[in-house]
């Protein structure tokens, strides 16, 4: 016999579901950090990658750079890599540190800080996330051609075009997770196109969190939980303060968020509970 779920019942389990998690600050550093708009943690070295735009977000100045910051908020080198323009997004394979910097890939020596190349790709002007599959393949998205491409081995090749805000990317098994404007999208390994959930900004950061859920991020100050049936939760509002949340990082044993906070100049760390 079939049970009827009354809509007073459904109501009850929609508001149960409305806010399971929190950010709880740990720290917080001083205003020092040069527009940072990307944390990558490694975790094995205990220290967070930090891109630094360091002037206006798409100006060709040479004051972008990288930036190493110890987990816990301390010893803060913003010397480390120098001579970028408005670096973005982060991502790493190896020994390969990689940074989505305005038309180029600039593919960086994740030890010694060296530049090793640049990849430029063919008519960007906005290249901004960038993520890297466990194989080894690097996806960067430009916001200003509505374009997503696909570096294998160096070489890159258009992935997907005509996603109109293209932004926060995640690479997750064979999956990628990308941001279109306000919408979360999955294309698959056979570039199969699946609506995931929708925020009520364009999202800037991605992280999985476990079990088909994400952390993500909208540039203009919010942090929003995602759960995998599409059901979403505000876990933080900084806009009225004017500190922005950019292309998080994630520690998924530590369940630690970093956050760049663009013109606030500061990398802020919560833990997600």
């Amino acid at each position: 016999m079939k049970k009827m779920i009354t809509p007073v019942f459904m109501l009850v389990m929609i508001t149960a579901n409305a806010q399971q998690h929190q950010l709880v600050k740990l720290w917080e550093t001083d205003s020092v950090v040069a527009v940072p708009e990307s944390v990558l943690p490694d975790l094995n070295q205990n220290i967070l990658y930090v891109s630094l735009i360091d002037g206006g977000p798409w100006d060709v100045d040479g004051k972008g750079g990288i930036a190493k910051l110890g987990a816990n908020g301390k010893n803060y080198n913003g010397h480390w890599v120098t001579g970028l323009n408005a670096p973005k997004g982060l991502g790493r394979y190896g020994n390969k540190l990689y940074a989505a910097d305005i038309s180029d890939v600039v593919v960086v020596d994740a030890t010694t800080g060296k530049l090793i190349k640049k990849i430029s790709i063919e008519g960007a002007s906005g290249l901004n996330d960038i993520t890297v599959s466990d194989k080894g393949v690097v996806y960067v998205s430009d916001s200003k051609t509505s374009r997503i491409w696909k570096i294998k081995q160096d070489i890159p090749s258009l992935y997907l075009e005509h996603v109109q805000g293209a932004n926060g990317l995640k690479s997750v098994k064979e999956d990628l997770i990308y941001a279109q404007g306000p919408i979360l999208m999955k294309a698959d390994a056979n570039k199969q196109l699946t609506k995931i959930a929708e925020v009520p900004e364009s999202m800037d950061g991605i992280e999985p969190v476990g079990n088909g859920d994400f952390i993500v991020t909208a540039w203009s100050g919010y942090i929003y939980y995602v759960h995998a049936n599409g059901s979403t939760e505000n876990l933080l509002d900084t806009h009225l303060e004017k500190m922005n949340t950019a292309d998080i990082g994630y520690d998924p044993v530590k369940k630690i968020v970093y956050v760049p906070t663009f013109f606030a100049k500061k990398v802020v760390a919560y833990r997600l509970k």
